[in-house]
Formats: structure tokens, sequence, C-alpha cells
């Protein structure tokens, strides 16, 4: 394992044009950490700096306290697993996996090759597979192979630079567990580049967001998801995105294209000095249909009318698509938004993922319940969250930092019992 500290990381290339600028994240031993963001955010560029593929313009580059700007790759101890598996066609699954033991023949004898390889396909169910050449296996068994050829190292990281983004949607799933099972076992500290923010979700202990090469926000991604630092983290987090709407902040209340409503007073602390014109952001699965609602339940909440232009059905839920025209002084920023996000530039409009139950079709009035305790507010000109609760961000990060390290011994517990019976 390996503590892996980045200071004030910077790339420029020729043109001065910096593709990762002053970026700093400290990466603790057998964590596994994200690096996320929209294409030219400068993710891989930062992970190529990390393992020595691309040299460091300015800044330092620790790994368990010694710094490496200027070792080459191979005097780094990391393995990388590459997006197009980098796999001989003229090998077997077995000399794949041994391929980087073979390099190194003073360390490892024949036994520990085979022990070593016996045990990475064990651990990923490749075992039938060791005497198969690449070519003759699916694109989740390749990527496999290249996961194991990086175990049998025994390195001090792994580096992920968007290994599942070749493989359909029903594989993605399945290398996801295997990538998460796998490195809870090993225990090992793991980097991984996507641009696919449901895999930062599900994979991360940590996640690092960026934008044009800028650090937005690291935190666990249930911080990133309920306390978001900016606009850009908002939108960027939650699958459908967060919908943001233009609101005036007026003695304690919002008004909206749909409707007013008051947020809680822990929740307005941070509008007293605010613009009156700004952004309100609430994610679609906070929204109820308020007709399946009784009353007590309706009074805890807040209800606005729309009129739904289009609603999809899921088995498990409905998206129903309310449009609406925000006011020019807010477009701007929705607009640069949406670029950020490589966005499509479709007419803003809100999403509301309701209950299965519920009858609302294209062309109904809808009325819609949700908590004002889950909305959040941002400054357009600056993208500030102003409702971010640091205490509950806080408390967020050290419950998830305690159920990180329970996992992680409960993986390598388990484990070792395997290897010893």
């Amino acid at each position: 394992m390996a503590e892996i500290d980045l200071k004030n990381i910077v790339k420029r290339y020729g043109d001065g044009f910096p593709a990762v600028n002053d970026v700093s994240l400290s990466i603790d031993n057998g964590e596994f950490v994200i690096l996320v963001g929209p294409s030219g955010s400068g993710k891989s560029t930062l992970l190529r700096m990390i393992v020595g593929l691309e040299d460091i313009t300015e800044g330092e580059l620790f790994i368990d306290g010694k710094r490496v700007n200027d070792l080459p790759p191979r005097d780094r101890d990391l393995s990388m697993v590459f997006q197009n598996y980098a796999l001989y066609p003229h090998l077997t699954v077995y000399e794949n996996i041994a391929f980087p033991l073979r390099l190194n023949k003073e360390h490892y004898d024949e036994n520990e090759v085979s022990a070593r390889v016996e045990r990475a396909a064990k651990m990923l169910e490749l075992g039938e597979h060791l005497q198969r050449k690449p070519a003759n296996l699916s694109g989740g068994q390749r990527q496999r192979v290249a996961m194991g050829r990086a175990i049998v190292r025994d390195a001090k990281a792994f580096l992920f630079d968007e290994p599942l983004s070749n493989l359909d949607a029903k594989l993605r799933g399945q290398m996801r567990t295997e990538i998460a099972r796998m490195q809870r076992q090993l225990g090992v500290t793991t980097v991984y580049v996507t641009h696919d923010q449901t895999e930062a979700m599900t994979l991360g202990d940590k996640v690092a967001v960026l934008k044009r090469g800028a650090l937005q926000q690291y935190a666990s991604p249930q911080e990133l998801y309920r306390e978001p630092l900016n606009l850009f983290v908002a939108g960027f987090i939650g699958s459908p995105s967060m919908n943001f709407l233009p609101v005036e902040y007026t003695d304690g209340r919002l008004s909206s294209p749909f409707g007013d409503f008051e947020l809680p007073g822990k929740r307005a602390k941070g509008l007293t000095d605010a613009p009156q014109l700004l952004i309100a952001g609430i994610r679609p699965e906070a929204f109820r249909d308020a007709t399946l609602m009784d009353a007590d339940e309706r009074d805890r909440g807040a209800v606005i009318t729309a009129k739904v232009d289009v609603t999809e059905w899921l088995g498990n839920e409905i998206y129903a698509y309310l449009p609406f025209e925000p006011k020019p002084e807010v477009q701007e920023a929705l607009d640069e938004l949406d670029r950020d996000l490589d966005g499509e530039g479709m007419r803003p409009q809100v999403v509301a993922a309701l209950e299965p139950s519920s009858q609302v079709r294209e062309g109904d009035d809808v009325e819609l319940w949700f908590d004002p305790a889950d909305v959040m507010v941002f400054n357009p000109e600056t993208g500030e969250n102003l409702t971010r609760d640091e205490d509950r961000a806080r408390e967020i990060g050290q419950r998830v930092e305690e159920q990180r390290k329970r996992a992680l011994e409960r993986a390598q517990s388990e484990e070792g019992s395997i290897v010893s019976n």
C-alpha cells in the first residue's frame, strides 16, 4: 500500500495551456480515489503524471513520503490498467498475467510466478481461461486479465484509466463490482479515472471533481451529493442531474417559475447578504406526487404546480419533464453550466422522479411536493453553494471514513482466512 500526495501540481504544454492547474490531493493507504470530470478536465493527465508517463511542470508528487517527480515509471512501483487493456495477442492469459514477473526474473522463480498467477486468476475467476488467447475472450474477461497483470506485481498502488469505457452497460455494472471487491480484498491504494459519475459514486471512497484542470471538490461521494461546494459539482454529481431553477429571494421566501416556498431557518442563514436573483437546486428524486399524499404529509413540505410536457415510465419510477423559461439574468449562468457539463444545450426543464403509482401523464397539471430542506441555493455569479452546511459535511466525512476502515479490515480478514484454508 502507499500514501500518495500531490502538492500544487501543474501541467502546461508547449502553448502554455494549463491542462492541470494547481491540484493538491492527499490519498491515504488503501484508499480508493476517483478522478472524475467532463472531457478535457485534466483527469487522465493527472493520472499519467502520478505514474510517470507525463512530466510535472510545477508542484511536487510524493509516494510514501518520497519525492518522485524525476523518477521514471518503472521505479515508482505502480501498476496501471489502461482503457484498451494493452494485452499481448500472441500470449495466453497465463503468460499475459505473468509478463511483469518475467521482466524481473531475479526476484521471482517459476514456482513463485505460478503461485501468483494462480492466485490472481482465482480471485478474478479466470482459472478456466488461462490457456486461451485474448482474441478468444469477451471484453469483460480481457479487462480482468489486465487487472490480473496488475495484481501479481504487489505494487504499491493501482492506477486505472477509464477501464470500463469499452464495455456495454451490463458488463460495466458487473466489472464495477469485480473492481470494488478486488480492491477491498487486496487493500491496495487505488486511483481510478472515469467520466462516468455513476462509477465515481459507486466505487470511490473519495472523489476528486475536476473542471478545466482545476480541482472543484475532493470529498466522499455522499458529501458531494448532499453538500456540494458549488454549482458545477451539484450539477455533475447525480443521475438524473440536479434541477436548477431561477429564484428571487425576498424576506425569507423564494419565488420560482412554479410557485413560492420558504427555506428552513438553518438552510436560509447563508442568504442574508446574497443577491436577490439566485439559482435554486433540487434533485429529481426529492419530488413526490402530492395527490398521493395525505394532508399531514403535504403540510410538512411545499407544493408547486406545473404542466407536464413529457413523461417516461421506467417501471420503478416515472420521470415527468416540466419546461420553464428562466430570466435572462440567470440564463447565462445556466448556459455556462450546461457547456461545462458537456450538455446538449436543451431548453430549461425540471425533471421529477415520481412514484410508479403516479397517474401523471403528458399535458397534465401536476402538484409536486418536496421538502424545502432539500433545496440548495447558489450564487449565479460565483457558483457558490450558499446553503452548504459545514458541520453536516464534516459529520458525513467522518462517518464515511469510519465505514471505509471497517470494510477494509473485514475484507482483508476474510481474504486471510480464505488463503489460510
